[in-house]
């Protein structure tokens, strides 16, 4: 834990001092654009140095795409978001708007980026990533707009700050096999996932608000990648009405492992991820579940075969406390057209038929698939796998017994004593 606490204060400092560099003599170089200087904007780019700082002056600049690659110590500004404004809305080639390989010390800042045909920025294999005040928006949310918004990748020390992405037919703002990121301040609007975490150890995620997307935030370890996740904490973020239909590419559905899994009204999902510590959120009005912890077997029966040093399918060490839960009186709507959303209502529907006394009561707010080691060890344990809550209320547990669904037996458990905090 000594480690870890003083990982992240290394990571602030080292943030703070790469975003907070405002005097040109921070940097070797000064670069300074204004509308209409596209072309020397990209030319620029292909011939940079290390230590240079770019500004861009206010005002609309259309871009094809741009890419900044193998170099250190680069700072791009604007004047502000929605002052500064990068449309990408006529690309007619390249997957991503702006695209940054290899940077060690690159920050962003100050500006709109829009309309890109795939990821409005992708920072890949970077060190010292600092994207603030930024945000990234798709005019149209649908299966059409690009998969991420903000999208660091393989990356090491990232901080993404008061930031505000929109229309992302995957992920808002999402964090992928990174070492160490804290994600702050920022909001996440008509999204798939507001916020996702993946693959990506010892990550903040605090002081956010992700709301209107189909689900809120998602921790997600997948397999079949380079970097296992964990270590990931949640928490001071407001998750509320997130209850939209799922527009994720079609290729994101079914067992393929995508966000089209989500399902409408959710506020948190943890799949597969282990080491995970969710706490003082207000979690409101997600209206098909609060918080979901499922492993890898809810929604790929082979997971077992797909196991390594990188991936393990349950997830382990999860702990849930002081969090505010409210959710309406009827799932939303697009629920009922989603496969996981389906499974869901089904819960809700057994769990009354089981216990009159319920009175056709909300699904409750916490969701365990109740999967465990025990189904790769042939064990017994009850709880082997440290799902420890500390909440209060009524309503508040179920134990999906996931492995039973397709029997005519099954019955989901309320019974929330084998994991509350010993």
């Amino acid at each position: 834990m000594k480690q870890l606490l003083a990982g992240f204060m290394l990571l602030s400092f080292t943030a703070c001092y790469q975003g907070n560099t405002k005097s040109e003599d921070g940097y070797k170089t000064a670069l300074s654009f204004a509308p209409g200087e596209e072309s020397k904007i990209e030319a620029a780019l292909l011939s940079l140095t290390d230590s240079t700082r770019i500004t861009l002056k206010e005002g609309t600049y259309k871009f094809d795409n741009l890419s900044i690659a193998q170099l250190k110590h680069i700072l791009i500004e604007g004047a502000g978001a929605g002052k500064t404004v990068l449309d990408f809305s006529s690309q007619s080639q390249g997957g991503e708007g702006i695209r940054v390989t290899d940077v060690k010390g690159f920050t962003i800042n100050g500006m709109t980026l829009k309309d890109s045909k795939g990821d409005l920025i992708k920072i890949n294999k970077s060190e010292q990533v600092v994207i603030a005040d930024l945000h990234a928006i798709w005019s149209v949310a649908d299966s059409t707009s690009g998969g991420y918004a903000i999208y660091p990748v393989m990356c090491k020390n990232v901080l993404i700050e008061n930031c505000y992405a929109e229309g992302a037919s995957d992920a808002g703002i999402y964090v992928g096999q990174t070492d160490s990121a804290i994600v702050r301040k920022c909001k996440a609007y008509k999204n798939v996932a507001g916020c996702e975490i993946e693959n990506t150890s010892h990550a903040e995620v605090y002081d956010n608000e992700f709301y209107g997307n189909t689900a809120g935030f998602l921790v997600f370890d997948l397999p079949d990648l380079s970097k296992k996740g964990g270590y990931v904490k949640a928490y001071n973020n407001y998750l509320h009405d997130n209850n939209e239909r799922n527009f994720a590419k079609s290729g994101s559905f079914g067992s393929t492992w995508g966000v089209g899994n989500a399902a409408p009204g959710s506020g948190i999902v943890i799949l597969a991820a282990s080491n995970i510590e969710l706490y003082n959120n207000r979690i409101i009005n997600n209206n098909s579940n609060a918080i979901s912890v499922v492993s890898g077997f809810f929604i790929d029966e082979n997971a077992a075969a797909k196991m390594n040093d990188n991936y393990f399918p349950i997830p382990r060490n999860i702990h849930i406390h002081d969090n505010v839960m409210q959710m309406d009186t009827a799932f939303p709507a697009a629920v009922y057209e989603h496969h996981t959303g389906k499974v869901l209502v089904g819960i809700e529907q057994q769990l009354n038929a089981m216990d009159p006394s319920r009175k056709n009561a909300r699904i409750p707010f916490i969701a365990y698939d109740g999967i465990t080691t025990n189904v790769l060890t042939k064990g017994t344990a009850v709880n082997p796998d440290s799902l420890c809550i500390q909440q209060s209320g009524p309503n508040l547990f179920v134990n999906i017994n996931a492995m039973q669904m397709k029997d005519k037996g099954w019955k989901p458990s309320t019974d929330i004593t084998p994991y509350v905090c010993k």
